[in-house]
């Protein structure tokens, strides 16, 4: 046990000194990388919890055998995007269901995208803070080659070496966070579709009821 904690605060002295080796520009770096990792933690909760609340299937199936009633019930229980436009559908089912789910399907792809500009506002800033954090280096490096010439290799080493760690940083946050919103992009796109397919079905499926019904 004691080992492992050593370990850890090894791990820690090294991280805390390669945060202080970087300057002042891994300050925004770490706090986009905090929120980065909130926001995916955030959406990866989301989709767990859509995965397991499906119930668009078992909704139209009940609408095809005639229970509006069960349907209904069932879908107003579900938080599933797909159960929640349904249930905008079948509450406004006479005479406008398409223009209630279009309604209900805008709102929930809202909440399907939220905090994902946060994380495309970081992919683009944490490389741009690197490359700060390379040009604030470069200079105190330079600037120590001015008034000491190359006499002191280890300060101008010291300028190199925060260059090089706030671009690494940078482009490591960039690099997580891309393929992080890349992969939530694609989920709310194939969440589209779905809420699209089903709620067309729904739609077709209301008014072949209304056609049985008039006749």
């Amino acid at each position: 046990m004691s080992d492992v904690v050593a370990m850890l605060t090894q791990a820690g002295w090294h991280l805390g000194s390669i945060l202080a080796r970087g300057g002042l520009v891994m300050v925004p770096l770490l706090a986009s990388s905090v929120m980065a990792l909130a926001v995916i933690l955030d959406r990866c909760l989301l989709w767990r919890r859509f995965r397991k609340d499906e119930s668009g299937e078992t909704i139209l199936a009940l609408v095809v055998a005639g229970h509006l009633a069960e349907a209904t019930k069932m879908a107003r229980a579900s938080q599933h995007p797909v159960a929640r436009v349904l249930l905008a559908g079948l509450e406004h089912h006479y005479p406008v269901p398409g223009m209630a789910m279009e309604a209900s399907s805008q709102a929930e792809l809202q909440r399907l995208k939220r905090y994902l500009p946060l994380l495309d506002t970081i992919i683009t800033l944490a490389p741009l803070l690197g490359l700060l954090g390379t040009i604030t280096g470069m200079i105190s490096s330079f600037g120590i080659v001015s008034e000491a010439g190359l006499g002191q290799p280890h300060a101008i080493t010291g300028g190199v070496a925060e260059a090089l760690i706030a671009t690494a940083t940078g482009l490591s946050v960039a690099i997580l966070t891309l393929v992080s919103y890349n992969y939530f992009r694609v989920k709310t796109e194939a969440m589209t579709d779905l809420i699209e397919e089903r709620a067309t079905r729904l739609e077709i499926i209301l008014k072949a009821c209304k056609v049985q019904e008039e006749q």
